[in-house]
């Protein structure tokens, strides 16, 4: 009889016990917007990028372990006493006499355009591969070879998206919230669609605005854009350009002044691929510039010439006006 590995990143049926399991020993780690394990290095920023992070270990599989305890601070490590003097001291010491300035306004943060609608039907026209889970959040079911399709399947899912917010986690679309990321993604759907979605279309959902342009004749598709965020150092700005399964034997990245040649193929049955020139904000040095391929992106470091602060990635972009801080804050 088949059972279902409760290792965390693998989850799947099996029945052979010597099976390989590759799955993740951490825990997840939520922070700052950013998702990953603490097991591994990788870090991503959406939810379905968090799902597609590839395991980092191989065992065997197993229905009885049990996920990491929480690490917790005793109170012993810090003394309550102690530190209430230390800060009750500090606060005496700061002059009361200090100008005060008007609070800045806040200004309300640019809204991405939303993704394109997902189809709500499977493509007769295309195989569904077996073992094939269903897309819809929260309904786990599996697709199993040579299956009758009806409108009897009842597809239990949540059609919004999860929210993580000071410890609790649950969906948009519900109201329940749990603590721990097991009972999250053990929550059960909120709503019944006739049938399971397995493959949709047939094309993945551009995310973050990318765009696909023309499909060259031998089913190459190129694409316009793909979604970049970046942060920097006083020295460093570090770049990363999302694309999934990038090709790293076939990639080519290159180093300008002002400039960034970048020439992406993805690994894909049908591969996509981006070719683009990026006009740089600032000048960097080419020679201490360096890049790494990720399972979900492009990573660049990109050696600042002058040290100054870049409010933009590219030199096509519009500026905020806003004052980048680069560092800590000083102290008061």
């Amino acid at each position: 009889m088949a059972e279902k590995c409760v290792h965390k990143g693998c989850g799947k049926l099996y029945s052979d016990p010597e099976e390989v399991c590759n799955y993740h020993p951490g825990p997840p780690v939520f922070h700052e917007g950013q998702k990953g394990w603490k097991c591994c290095k990788p870090r991503v920023l959406t939810f379905d990028e968090f799902l597609e992070i590839p395991p980092c270990t191989q065992g065997k599989h197993s229905t009885t372990d049990l996920p990491p305890e929480i690490e917790k601070k005793t109170a012993e490590e810090v003394p309550a006493d102690a530190a209430s003097q230390s800060l009750a001291s500090k606060l005496s010491e700061v002059p009361t006499d200090l100008p005060t300035r008007a609070p800045l306004a806040p200004q309300p943060a640019p809204t991405a355009p939303p993704p394109p609608p997902e189809s709500e039907d499977d493509e007769p026209s295309l195989d569904i591969p077996d073992g094939k889970e269903c897309r819809r959040k929260g309904c786990h079911a599996t697709y199993k070879k040579g299956q009758t399709r009806s409108d009897e399947e009842q597809c239990v899912h949540h059609p919004g998206f999860p929210i993580f917010h000071e410890g609790s986690k649950g969906y948009s679309c519900c109201k329940r919230r749990v603590l721990e990321f097991d009972q999250f993604m053990k929550l059960e759907g909120c709503k019944t669609s006739p049938r399971h979605l397995f493959i949709g279309s047939g094309q993945d959902k551009k995310k973050g605005g990318g765009s696909s342009g023309q499909t060259q004749s031998g089913g190459e598709e190129l694409l316009e854009t793909v979604r970049h965020d970046f942060y920097q150092t006083p020295t460093t700005v570090i770049a990363s350009f999302f694309l999934k399964k990038i090709d790293k034997d076939a990639a080519a990245v290159g180093f300008e002044e002002k400039g960034l040649v970048l020439d992406l193929i993805t690994s894909d049955a049908a591969p996509k691929r981006y070719k683009t020139t990026v006009p740089l904000f600032g000048t960097i040095d080419t020679a201490k510039s360096t890049f790494k391929i990720l399972g979900t992106k492009l990573e660049v470091s990109l050696c600042k010439a002058d040290g100054a602060s870049w409010p933009v990635l590219r030199s096509d972009e519009r500026t905020t006006g806003e004052i980048l801080q680069i560092g800590r804050a000083g102290r008061v």
